[in-house]
């Protein structure tokens, strides 16, 4: 394919990425693409590298939720059994995942992302901690049903010039 046949997509590491072979000279992983905040935008893409230096610094150098600049190739599928993925020539770490101390809080608890929001969904407790993609604190929903309440008074907050 022509180098101008490429494509650039950001988005964020979805998973641990997993080796493509039993040498690790490729790899794979799936990457959330979301060229807009609506959800239903969001798409997940399958992508590979065969490129044994990036195959490399892919599975041992990222986190799951580190955000990426990607370039390479779409495959789409030929026949119904086949699957559709970007083959990845080049990789960029526009920002890493922030890093979570608490070893025991990572197996109860949940980061989603809803558009230009972050939740933090805690399995001991029935709040739900939200920030911006930036970081900036929205605040605390006493539970996950109640999170579009929130959302709705920041973001009025916010288009009136407050906080």
């Amino acid at each position: 394919m022509a180098a101008d046949d490429a494509i650039v997509l950001d988005g964020f590491l979805d998973e641990e990425s997993v080796p493509g072979d039993l040498h690790g000279s490729t790899t794979r992983f799936r990457l959330t693409v979301s060229p807009t905040d609506e959800r239903a935008d969001e798409m997940i893409l399958p992508c590979t590298v065969a490129d044994p230096a990036l195959a490399h610094a892919v599975i041992h150098d990222l986190v799951p939720g580190d955000k990426l600049r990607v370039t390479g190739h779409l495959r789409l599928p030929r026949t119904p059994d086949e699957p559709m993925w970007l083959a990845v020539t080049t990789l960029a770490v526009l920002e890493t995942a922030p890093e979570l101390s608490d070893p025991v809080a990572l197996a109860t608890a949940v980061i989603e992302r809803y558009g230009p929001y972050v939740c933090w969904f805690d399995a001991d407790t029935t709040g739900v901690e939200v920030f911006t993609r930036s970081g900036t604190w929205v605040g605390t929903a006493p539970e996950p049903n109640v999170l579009g309440e929130l959302l709705a008074a920041f973001e009025q907050r916010q288009a009136a010039g407050g906080e």
